[in-house]
Formats: C-alpha cells, sequence, structure tokens
C-alpha cells in the first residue's frame, strides 16, 4: 500500500512538473537560433536590440503562428505553460523586463507610406514586403548581412506585430543588424507613422483563407512503362539529355550493399542533374540539397516496368518555404516531362 502511495506522489509530481524552458529550445528552436540565441537560420534573438523591441505577446504568437510560407513553422501542439516557458527563456537573455507596446492602431497616410517604404525599406525588405531572399544560412544570403529581413506582409508577423511595436523598431532601429533608425535617416515621427500604416494595410491582401484546406502532393511520381527495363533505362538517359541535365551515374539499386556482381539487375536507380538549376535551388534554401542530385528508379516486377521518382513539390512542402516551393514545382514538371517521354 506504501508503495503504491509513493507511486502515486511520484506520477503527480512528474505530470505537474513546470515545463523547462531551456529544454523546448534546445529541442525545438535551437538548429536556426543557435544554442543560446545567436542566430544562424533564424534571427539572432539573443540580440539586445531585438529582445527591446519586441513585446513577450510578439513572442508568443511568433512561436504559435510561425510565418507561413517563410522558414519558421508554427508550434501549433505546445501547450500555453510551454509556450510562457520558452518565452521566459528567450526574455531570460536580456536581464531586463519585456517592453509593453500598446495595441491602438497607428493612425497614417497610407499612401505616402507606401513611397517612403519604396526608397527606404523596399531594399531590403522587398518591394511588396516580401523579405529577404534566402534561409539565412550563409550560402543563401547576402554574406555582408547578418540576417534575412523578415517579410512584413507575412500574416504571421502582422498577426503578432502591433503598430506601436513595428513603431518602436523604425524610430530606433536594431543595433547589431543593417536595421537603423529612421529618425537617424531623415524621416518624421508622422513619416514612419505612414510606414507603420502602408506595413498594416499588408493585412488586407495576405491574411490566409483559414477555410482552406493545404495542398497535398503525392509523394511520389510514378508510371508504368511499356517497355523493357533495358529500354526503358536507354530511353530516360535520352529524356536526362533533352531536358539539359547531366547522366551522373546508373547503378543497380543494390550497388554497394550486397557483393558486386550478386546486385539485383531488375531494379536501377539513374543518378542526373542541372547544375546552373541545382545552384540556384541552393542559393534559394540550402536544403533541398538533402533530396538533390536528381534520381529515377526503374524496377521491374511480376512482368511490370515500373519507374518512379519522389516528388520536389512533397518534399519542399517539410520546409515553409514558399521561395523555395516555386523551385520544386518546376523540377516536379521535369521529372514528370523526363518519365513520360520514357515511357510513350
Amino acid at each position: 500500500m506504501r508503495l503504491v502511495l509513493i507511486l502515486v506522489v511520484f506520477v503527480s509530481a512528474v505530470a505537474g512538473a513546470a515545463p523547462d524552458g531551456a529544454e523546448l529550445f534546445a529541442k525545438h528552436c535551437a538548429v536556426c537560433h543557435g544554442d543560446k540565441g545567436g542566430g544562424g537560420v533564424g534571427t539572432p534573438l539573443a540580440l539586445p536590440s531585438f529582445l527591446d523591441s519586441v513585446d513577450d505577446d510578439f513572442l508568443r504568437k511568433t512561436i504559435r503562428l510561425g510565418r507561413p510560407g517563410r522558414v519558421m513553422p508554427a508550434f501549433a501542439r505546445l501547450s500555453d505553460a510551454q509556450l510562457d516557458a520558452l518565452v521566459g527563456h528567450i526574455r531570460g537573455w536580456s536581464g531586463e523586463s519585456a517592453p509593453e507596446f500598446s495595441s491602438t492602431p497607428v493612425k497614417g497616410d497610407i499612401k505616402h507610406g507606401k513611397e517612403l517604404f519604396a526608397s527606404h525599406c523596399a531594399g531590403c525588405h522587398g518591394a511588396s514586403g516580401e523579405g529577404g531572399h534566402g534561409t539565412g544560412v550563409t550560402f543563401s544570403r547576402r554574406r555582408d548581412l547578418p540576417i534575412i529581413a523578415p517579410a512584413l506582409n507575412n500574416a504571421g508577423f502582422l498577426a503578432a506585430a502591433t503598430d506601436e511595436m513595428m513603431r518602436h523598431t523604425l524610430i530606433y532601429g536594431r543595433e547589431g543588424t543593417p536595421m537603423t533608425s529612421m529618425l537617424v535617416q531623415g524621416l518624421s515621427e508622422q513619416d514612419i507613422d505612414d510606414v507603420v500604416a502602408y506595413v498594416r494595410s499588408f493585412e488586407n491582401s495576405h491574411l490566409p483563407d483559414k477555410d482552406a484546406a493545404p495542398v497535398a502532393h503525392e509523394p511520389v511520381i510514378e508510371i508504368e512503362s511499356p517497355y523493357t527495363l533495358e529500354e526503358t533505362v536507354e530511353n530516360l538517359k535520352q529524356s536526362i539529355a533533352g531536358e539539359n541535365f547531366l547522366l551522373i551515374r546508373t547503378d543497380y539499386l543494390e550497388h554497394g550493399l550486397v557483393e558486386e556482381g550478386k546486385e539485383n539487375r531488375q531494379e536501377v536507380i539513374l543518378h542526373f542533374c542541372n547544375f546552373s538549376f541545382l545552384f540556384k535551388a541552393l542559393a534559394v534554401d540550402p536544403r533541398v540539397g538533402l533530396f538533390l542530385p536528381c534520381r529515377v528508379t526503374v524496377v521491374e516486377r511480376d512482368g511490370k516496368v515500373v519507374v518512379s521518382t519522389l516528388n520536389p513539390l512533397y518534399l519542399s512542402s517539410m520546409f515553409n518555404n514558399a521561395e523555395l516551393n516555386e523551385y520544386c514545382s518546376e523540377m516536379s514538371q521535369v521529372y514528370q516531362a523526363l518519365i513520360e517521354d520514357a515511357t510513350l
């Protein structure tokens, strides 16, 4: 009886234990933001000028909502207690209490703000507030930029940031980043209000449809070939060359897994690449290298020859990068064309 009581007390204590913000950060955030918030793919969260310019509500909403179409995912499954622990851990790097910003909308001239945005902000944040290109990984951004300029037209950002918070950032800038004070650049406080009003106007045209179902892509592109395995492989080689891709090598699928000469000769894989396309895709998101170079398999089973490859669009959906999706859509169409051409 005493043992049962001890176990009940122990289980209750564990269940009621407060979430550990440091552990949560290490598990969910450090891979992009650095172990101590120094940045990398993600924003350097420990930067004093960053923590001085965002309130805790902004951090909570950013973690919860993410940045749709950008690298930052949404952590919708974290409990409120876990979210508070995570925000508390991040805030702890500042050693100061969180700033507080009014939720009252800023009044400004949107038309004038658009003009000022074009001349003072678009160079980093994009003509329509779409943000800087790349992921934050050194290969995919300008070497002189420590971070990628955020997408100001992003629904996640607009839902998390108050007008007053944006106004504060524009007035004071963020030391340690390319973001300088707009007052130093010659804008007045009314000019800054106009810019904030213009950025807020993005909200009307960039909010996602909450009822829209996510686009689902088949994980594999697969077509049955009317030809023999050998004929299909030769057809694919011609199709690869016809699409201006370089055939790197052709192997049996079991190459290196079994003793040489004992591979299953009814399972073949072709490796190929277009290096110009590869470089452009890597510049957008180096993680695309996880599923490159391109590969197509040809397998004969039960008298049927089947050509298949992973669908790049399915893979890119894991990365939350809308710009990468464009390249993967193009790659998916090329794969489809290659296989169809080889099996007609």
